[in-house]
């Protein structure tokens, strides 16, 4: 993978957690999602894009799947989607415990350097095993 390929993963990646916090948050800030009557579900979702970090989560997401195009289009799949899946569960599980206060465990943290490991021999192999 190219190094700038490598950067658009990456960019994408944060995009990504950006947009699920601003998601998490705007859920939060709409009093929570729960879908029961047809009715209560449109209410529901009217309070949700009334909320300005919803609705920018969205349009992170949006930006983060352009970049990602980009990716797809010039980087190796098989290396570039492992490294982007990778990278935005360690971000997203950061940001949800610094921003939410969401606990986390040992075997949390153990995964998640079991993951960054993964990372650092997917993008550095070059595909092949030596």
């Amino acid at each position: 993978m190219s190094p700038r390929g490598l950067g658009l993963v990456v960019l994408s990646a944060a995009l990504t957690m950006a947009a699920n916090l601003l998601i998490r948050a705007g859920i939060d800030g709409a009093g929570g999602f729960a879908v029961g009557s047809p009715a209560e579900a449109i209410a529901a979702l009217v309070r949700l894009f009334a909320q300005v970090r919803l609705v920018a989560g969205f349009a992170l997401y949006f930006l983060a799947s352009v970049v990602w195009f980009r990716v797809v289009a010039t980087e190796p799949l098989s290396v570039a989607y492992p490294i982007l899946v990778s990278c935005t569960f360690v971000l997203v599980t950061a940001g949800a415990v610094i921003l939410f206060r969401e606990p986390i465990g040992l075997r949390q943290v153990l995964g998640l350097i079991v993951i960054l490991t993964g990372i650092v021999l997917v993008s550095s192999s070059g595909g092949s095993v030596a």
